[in-house]
């Protein structure tokens, strides 16, 4: 890992005098410090920005209105006098590790600023979370070869990727207007589906193989003017930071509609992100280096350089969970359907941004880049239910009884994501939940 990534924020000897941030693996601990926009639950408050701290969380917008800082710090904390992160996020990255170093100062032991702060926390359980950020744009890669390989293997068992795959990181242009925050309820799509054997008219209603995909979005921060690239040595400067996405798919609508342009309705009805945005400075910590294999192609000149090479990837843990009417009403925890780790993705954060704007394209501040699902190489990390019961063949056993092939109505999918490292606290992005109610015909 370089070290110039890091700084004083990310000592693991640092404490809070917040209760509980300092409980070994509660998530928030000081060196983390991720974003969210929030207000009490059910109050009429306006959602202001908030920053994670042990089981609380510190009012922002609140304390912008005291000017406890000077310098960058206290222009980047104006900024969050607005109930959404973009105009942070639009000030650059000195003005986000100013406001980051300010809040460690004044949240660790023996800070003065302790007695100033205690009326500004907020247990993060009595809270209600809005969108953090404005999504002006939405991107979806695919860069997980493992999640590529194993259901081209379902289309094409000869082929599974297809030439270009290790080439390009592969993505497709989607839409913005129905991503919601974590507890998005959404009615199962309708569209059309493949006809029926042996007719020429295809089926119209419900989407039958609905499924989940574990990703991980990608916020932009500042963004750069149309016909000017950001080159791979420039790219984390533009990127806030990091989340949980679940790109909800219906398996169906999509067979029949993918070709030649791709997926559509399959994939517009829904996507749901956490509330909390770690930042990528609080990933330092969690960076390794990027290769490929010797026998792979290398990536062309405006996809590497030294530092993607030294430090490019990040070490994230991802679980799925899944948890049904039946399971909730006996009590059940839900249950763990998946493991895998960003680590295994084919292509790095820094590769995505720079491989998006190589053509003069110009993100915004607020732009969300998706990952594409993320699976692991063995059973048991998949990130999808395609995958897990091999196109529908294998129904999964869940431990009250049931069985799922694809989703049904009144399912939830809950996603988690931590950093660990010997020595270090560990790092949580919270929870990214949503659940599927009946199609509205």
């Amino acid at each position: 890992m370089t070290s110039t990534f890091l700084n004083d924020t990310h000592d693991p000897a640092l404490q809070s005098w917040v209760p509980g941030a300092n409980e070994a693996d509660n998530g928030f601990p000081i060196q983390n410090l991720p974003f969210a926009v929030a207000r009490r639950r059910d109050s009429q408050e306006d959602f202001r920005v908030m920053v994670g701290i042990g089981p609380y969380a510190l009012d922002l917008g609140l304390l912008a209105c005291e000017t406890p800082w000077h310098g960058k710090a206290a222009h980047a904390l104006a900024a969050c006098a607005h109930p959404a992160l973009n105009p942070l996020m639009a000030l650059g990255q000195d003005y986000w590790s100013a406001l980051r170093a300010a809040l460690s100062q004044d949240l660790r032991s023996g800070s003065s600023a302790e007695s100033r702060l205690r009326a500004l926390l907020i247990e993060r359980d009595h809270l209600e979370y809005a969108l953090p950020m404005q999504i002006g744009d939405y991107t979806d890669f695919y860069i997980s070869i493992h999640h590529a390989t194993a259901v081209g293997k379902q289309f094409r068992p000869d082929a599974p990727l297809l030439p270009n795959y290790k080439w390009v990181p592969i993505g497709y242009h989607g839409r913005a207007s129905s991503i919601g925050v974590s507890g998005q309820q959404f009615p199962r799509p309708l569209g059309q589906t493949r006809p029926p054997e042996g007719q020429d008219q295809p089926g119209f209603g419900p989407c039958q193989r609905l499924d989940f995909e574990l990703e991980m979005g990608i916020v932009i921060g500042q963004g750069n003017p149309a016909g000017h690239r950001i080159p791979i040595g420039q790219a984390q400067q533009h990127v806030f930071g990091l989340c949980l996405l679940n790109d909800w798919s219906a398996r169906d609508l999509q067979a029949w509609e993918y070709q030649p342009l791709g997926p559509f309705l399959a994939k517009n009805f829904a996507s749901t992100i956490s509330p909390w945005i770690v930042t990528l400075e609080a990933l330092a910590p969690f960076r390794r280096g990027f290769s490929r294999p010797e026998t792979d192609p290398q990536p062309l000149p405006y996809l590497q350089d030294a530092d993607n090479q030294q430090s490019g990837v990040l070490d994230v843990e991802l679980e799925v969970y899944l948890s049904t009417e039946q399971s909730r009403h006996q009590g059940q925890p839900a249950a763990l359907l998946s493991r895998s780790n960003f680590k295994e993705a084919y292509w790095t954060v820094s590769q995505l941004v720079a491989h998006h704007t190589v053509n003069g394209c110009n993100l915004q501040t607020g732009d969300l880049l998706g990952t594409g699902t993320l699976s692991g190489p063995g059973k048991g990390q998949e990130g999808s239910l395609l995958e897990m019961n091999q196109g529908g063949k294998n129904p999964i056993e869940l431990p009250w009884g049931e069985q799922r092939t694809f989703l049904l109505d009144q399912d939830e999918i809950i996603l988690k994501a931590r950093c660990r490292k010997e020595g270090y606290p560990t790092l949580s992005f919270g929870e990214c939940a949503g659940r599927v109610l009946p199609a509205l015909v």
